[in-house]
């Protein structure tokens, strides 16, 4: 891998360095384990929309700066609100642009990896999940939260858990758990997997690598075939698949795959 880049100042509540093919966004608000203010919702739209526009990075990771992944919603900011009755327009300019993140990293055509550590709770799991994939520490621990303060889920929650467990499944997480382990996660289909702590960072940058080595064509069509497969007609889904496959096919990466598949026969 070329030698990291930086796009970002190193006080800004989210960071963002290039490292080849492979990107790494992190939550940098540290000292409030890196719960979801305005101003980080605001920065994470900012450089995802970076990402999604770069032709070289294939492989996006979140992570977490500090002891935690991600505490979910700042609940001073949204306490102040309560307390001043501004909920709606506090809350919403918030979700505004911490949720057009959200659809970007479900939009872009780059696949999308968390890497969690410590607590991931309410809109720190959503995020966690609504990642094409997810890997963990075995300290890692899994809080929704939001039945807690008498709330539903935010932040993609009710996408990436659904999608990855299904209805019922998902109605026990968010209704019926105070919080569950990596481990637990990982028996669910919702981690790809769980290492030990002091290992995350080498094996997430070892699957971020492995995840790279994908033509980007083939891993474009890939994420973007699957995510749609649970609400698209069967007609419609193959009819998507035979487009998305000839396109690919179409690419110098297959071609050179091809030939080189070819002549080990030879």
């Amino acid at each position: 891998m070329t030698t990291p880049s930086n796009t970002s100042l190193p006080d800004d509540p989210a960071l963002l360095r290039i490292d080849g093919a492979v990107a790494i966004l992190t939550l940098n608000r540290p000292a409030a384990f890196n719960s979801i203010n305005l101003a980080i919702a605001k920065k994470l739209e900012q450089l995802s929309a970076h990402v999604e526009a770069s032709d070289d990075i294939k492989v996006l990771v979140i992570e977490g700066e500090g002891r935690a992944f991600c505490a979910g919603g700042d609940l001073q900011t949204i306490g102040a609100a309560a307390a001043a009755d501004t909920i709606a327009p506090v809350v919403g300019e918030l979700l505004k642009h911490y949720h057009a993140f959200i659809a970007t990293l479900r939009r872009m055509p780059k696949l999308v990896l968390s890497s969690v550590h410590g607590s991931a709770a309410g809109a720190g799991l959503s995020l966690a999940f609504v990642a094409d994939l997810c890997i963990a520490a075995e300290d890692a621990r899994f809080t929704p939260a939001y039945a807690k303060i008498g709330v539903s889920p935010d932040g993609g929650g009710t996408v990436g858990v659904v999608s990855a467990v299904g209805v019922r499944r998902a109605l026990q997480i968010f209704l019926a758990e105070d919080g569950f382990s990596a481990q637990q996660a990982y028996d669910w289909g919702l981690l790809v997997k769980v290492v030990p702590a002091v290992e995350l960072k080498a094996a997430t940058r070892e699957l971020a690598l492995r995840l790279a080595q994908n033509a980007p064509a083939g891993l474009a069509a890939t994420k973007e075939l699957i995510h749609r497969a649970p609400t698209t007609p069967i007609e419609q889904q193959l009819e998507a698949e035979r487009d998305a496959i000839i396109d690919c096919m179409h690419t110098e990466d297959f071609k050179l795959a091809v030939k080189k598949f070819l002549s080990k026969g030879k």
